[in-house]
């Protein structure tokens, strides 16, 4: 089933999304405000013949969302050529599982994009690859090398964890993202950029 021009215009704007959040809305803010989109990246935007349509799939407790969708708002933002669409994707299960990552798992932000006549053009999930490999590698250290991981399994959820595992993780996490922000920033806009780059080689670039 497609996304209509009826359906992406129920979306809420940006502004309309951060409204509704009952969470974490100083972190998406903290992080927009670090975005610096490189001039080359600008000008990709701003010379694509039409605006392209992006259906964001999102919710506000989701750290990748509030990490990486502000790059793709100050892209819209900066050049007029992305017309963003915020949906929560717990009550839009029918899109979100048309765009599973890996087939398998509801991973957000998922960014999907449409040319004018809601021709789907590709999708964009959760974040870029270059930070997953890296995270991955900060996992995997401080899981066999933290005392407060010692004994659980990589698999283990949040709320299975002891309180101390819990906040070394997340102090793990929040140091990982202080070290990494500003190159996942760049690859959040490269790996879009390199996606619509294919999807309209014959006839926007």
């Amino acid at each position: 089933m497609s996304v209509t021009r009826e359906r992406f215009e129920q979306g809420m704007t940006y502004a309309a999304y951060k409204a509704q959040m009952t969470r974490n809305r100083d972190r998406l803010e903290d992080n927009e405000q670090a975005v610096h989109l490189r001039p080359e990246d600008t000008e990709f935007f701003a010379n694509l013949a039409e605006p392209i349509n992006a259906l964001a799939l999102v919710e506000d407790w989701c750290g990748d969302v509030l990490n990486n969708v502000p790059v793709v708002v100050k892209a819209a933002e900066a050049t007029g050529k992305l017309n963003l669409r915020f949906f929560l994707r717990d009550q839009n299960l029918d899109i979100m599982d048309q765009h599973l990552n890996r087939g398998v798992h509801r991973s957000i932000p998922t960014i999907v994009f449409f040319d004018q006549n809601f021709r789907e053009l590709g999708h964009w999930i959760e974040r870029p690859a270059i930070i997953t490999e890296w995270r991955e590698g900060m996992l995997t250290d401080l899981y066999a090398t933290a005392p407060e991981l010692a004994g659980i399994p990589r698999t283990a959820s949040p709320a299975q964890l002891t309180d101390a595992a819990r906040t070394r993780l997340m102090q793990a996490n929040a140091e990982f993202r202080a070290q990494t922000r500003d190159r996942a920033n760049q690859e959040v806009i490269c790996e879009i950029r390199d996606l619509l780059s294919r999807a309209l080689a014959p006839t926007a670039l």
